[in-house]
């Protein structure tokens, strides 16, 4: 009202506080967020905390925001610079001695630890060590020690078997069933049984049989896994059930629950069956009988040296009944060992005549014998060597052979 004239004439002061009042709400139109820089923040905290609260709408910022400013204030103020101290940690060296002390010792706890790095002339506290030991994910001693899942669930697999089927198609279209149970502990496949029709009866009989098989090893074994397959009926479960072997179902719809047999199915199609024709169930078996031998075998003692399906040794120079001895050579280049077909090369013919003493001149019928011989077997286990050294030998000027 004193501006427009109905009042007391305004002095200088009132006019001037008019046209500031009018600017800034020309200004907070125009400018959604206005910019503050460090020097105007000072300000307006210092003058929110003179100015009573009912008066702070005057400012272009919310009251939360003025309290912000002021509490960064407060903590500027109480923050002194670093003195140049930098905090340096163990040496590497040093890092790399403790965690290998407690990996190799794992009943070594932090003091241990502690007086063996100062018998060695390095001082560090247990708290250090805590620290680089927990920063490595090595917990405290009685947690270090203890066996890991993996090794837990291993300790666990000696008296376990899984069992499953496989199923092939044949030549005429015909899907046959094939029951097999594996020994978890040494992955031995037992072929329980082939069947173009599968049923419970059939499948608690070869469960029988398997038993049966097993005699005095059944007792070894506690669990069998197995699916929710109707095929295993209850009269299979009792029937291991009797033999002391508890029957475990896997979850529905899991087949990695019985990840082992799931696993031989596939390496024994892709290595057996999908480069087969499968004509019937005979012949179903004994591919997969003929497959499975190797894993038939028992384990090799202690102490000694596996053999192998392609090269297995015979005893070193001895010679079969009934033949003289001085057919056997020690030569290193005839080793006494069975050699299968296409296992190892051939020896030369000249390598072989050398041996028998057949001279150049019979190269060609030499060759024809070897071919009809078909090769080289071992000596040691008195096969065709000895006949091709007789029929070969140097003859005598009367024409009758030494040999």
């Amino acid at each position: 009202m004193d501006l427009v004239g109905l009042g007391r004439t305004p002095d200088a002061k009132d006019i001037e506080i008019g046209v500031l009042r009018h600017q800034l709400m020309v200004v907070r139109r125009q400018v959604a967020r206005p910019r503050y820089v460090p020097a105007d923040r000072l300000v307006l905290a210092t003058l929110a905390k003179v100015l009573p609260r009912a008066r702070w709408s005057v400012f272009l910022v919310t009251p939360a925001t003025l309290l912000r400013w002021h509490r960064e204030l407060v903590a500027r103020r109480w923050t002194y610079p670093r003195t140049g101290r930098v905090q340096r940690g163990l040496p590497p060296d040093l890092v790399d001695l403790v965690v290998r002390m407690a990996r190799e010792n794992p009943r070594w706890g932090y003091l241990r630890i502690v007086g063996e790095c100062r018998k060695l002339g390095v001082r560090v506290s247990a708290t250090s060590v805590r620290r680089v030991l927990r920063r490595h994910c090595l917990g405290p001693t009685p947690r270090r020690s203890g066996p890991s899942w993996t090794a837990f669930l291993r300790a666990q697999v000696g008296g376990m078997l899984a069992c499953d089927f496989l199923t092939v198609e044949t030549v005429g279209l015909t899907r046959l069933y094939v029951l097999f149970v594996v020994e978890l502990e040494r992955r031995r496949v037992h072929l329980v049984g082939v069947t173009a029709h599968p049923t419970g009866a059939w499948v608690t009989q070869v469960a029988r049989n398997l038993l049966m098989d097993l005699d005095d090893r059944a007792h070894r074994f506690r669990f069998l896994i197995r699916d929710r397959d109707a095929k295993f009926t209850s009269a299979f479960d009792a029937a291991f059930g009797a033999a002391g072997i508890e029957t475990v179902k896997i979850p529905p719809r899991a087949p990695r629950a019985n990840a082992y047999a799931e696993r031989w199915v596939r390496t024994a199609r892709r290595e057996c069956l999908d480069r087969t024709l499968i004509h019937g169930e005979g012949h179903l078996r004994a591919t997969l009988s003929e497959y499975v031998r190797p894993l038939q075998r028992p384990p090799p003692a202690s102490g000694t040296k596996p053999a192998t399906a392609q090269h297995r040794s015979c005893s070193r120079g001895a010679a079969r009944p009934g033949r003289h001895a001085s057919t056997t050579t020690n030569d290193p280049r005839w080793t006494h060992q069975r050699i299968l077909p296409g296992s190892v090369a051939k020896p030369s013919i000249r390598a072989v005549q050398a041996r028998s003493g057949c001279p150049p001149r019979d190269t060609t019928a030499f060759a024809v014998y070897w071919r009809r011989a078909g090769g080289l077997s071992c000596a040691g286990c008195g096969l065709r060597l000895r006949r091709m050294e007789r029929s070969f030998a140097p003859r005598s000027r009367s024409g009758v052979g030494e040999g």
